[in-house]
């Protein structure tokens, strides 16, 4: 078996304002370590794929700094999307360059550059065995994460019939649940849709051409030319919806390993280091009397008295003052901001 990985690297992260900007975006900033979210999720994968089977999939005004952060990748292995066109289109492309390059037998595994994992053994072991599962099966092979609490952040899946090792058929994917639901699916079972995906190249674009008509006609046309596929493609269609729900080859496997996606300010609180109040700081800063507070001290020295359950953030001049609960709506204040507060940083 061939293994090759695909990490996706686009997007902004404005939910991590003012730190992440559109040039510096949350993948290449230390968030979850030391090192870049970008840096962690290639460490991630290297004992298990090497970097010359590595592709990175950005945005095109990002190629300069990720070559920068990731020099072991080939500068042919990053690929520049034009605009962004979902991760159906992503995906499809990817699986398009590694069946050029490999065949169709090659096994792609695809993660996201912005979680963090806790165990990374067994994050590579379970990747591992869905590769094992997309070869013997044929199959389209998600891993789905053991959920360790209802969160209302992330999609579902429920688990179907048993084929054998763990590997099940998937019943069904649920969007974002409120949180009652959520809490019932957890109780019932249900996995986290993490976003990893492991299949092999070919199987992927047959399912594709099989389902997914709002794109497969434009890889068939455009095969050869990057630019030209995703000027193509009009509705950014997710993968899940755009192809694994309209499936019928779709197994899953779970996996218990530590996973969380950094996806705003509060999640540090989970991923980061904690003190013995349950405060996950970063940067010059001085608690007494604190709990349960994520800061990011940029620069400015922080000082925390009496509180808790606060985000702070300071970058150059500027400081973020929010709650834990506020923090997944940033994109609202961002857009009340004015132009030269908004782009301070």
């Amino acid at each position: 078996m061939t293994s090759w990985a695909v990490v996706l690297a686009g997007g902004v992260g404005t939910r991590f304002w003012p730190v992440s900007t559109a040039a510096r975006p949350k993948q290449l900033l230390a968030l979850a370590t030391d090192q870049p979210l970008l840096s962690d999720a290639l460490a991630r994968l290297a004992p298990l794929v090497p970097p010359e089977r590595t592709l990175v999939l950005t945005n095109a005004g990002l190629v300069e700094s990720i070559a920068r952060v990731a020099p072991a990748i080939p500068r042919a292995n990053l690929i520049a999307e034009p605009r962004p066109a979902g991760t159906a289109a992503a995906l499809a492309w990817a699986a398009h360059v590694i069946a050029e390059r490999a065949g169709d037998q090659a096994v792609m595994i695809s993660v996201h550059a912005d979680w963090a994992v806790q165990d990374a053994e067994g994050f590579r072991r379970a990747l591992a065995a869905a590769a094992n599962a997309a070869e013997r099966y044929e199959a389209l092979v998600t891993v789905g994460v053991v959920p360790d609490r209802p969160d209302t952040g992330f999609g579902y899946i429920q688990p179907g019939a048993e084929l054998d090792g763990g590997v099940r058929r998937v019943r069904r994917f649920v969007e974002k649940p409120d949180r009652a639901r959520a809490q019932s699916m957890v109780d019932d079972g249900y996995l986290w849709n993490s976003g990893i995906f492991v299949w092999r190249a070919g199987d992927f674009l047959a399912e594709l051409r099989a389902h997914t008509p709002e794109i497969a006609p434009h890889l068939t046309a455009h095969g050869d030319d990057v630019e030209a596929f995703f000027s193509a493609i009009t509705s950014g269609i997710a993968v899940d919806v755009g192809v694994l729900e309209r499936s019928d080859r779709v197994l899953v496997l779970s996996g218990d390993f530590g996973w969380d996606d950094v996806g705003t300010w509060a999640a540090l609180r989970r991923v980061r280091q904690r003190d013995a109040d349950g405060n996950a700081l970063s940067g010059p800063v001085h608690a007494l009397d604190a709990c349960d507070n994520v800061v990011h001290a940029d620069g400015n020295a922080v000082v925390l008295y009496g509180v808790r359950d606060l985000v702070v953030v300071t970058r150059g001049g500027l400081t973020l003052v929010t709650t834990i609960d506020k923090a997944s709506d940033l994109k609202t204040l961002i857009q009340s901001l004015p132009a030269e507060l908004r782009d301070a940083t």
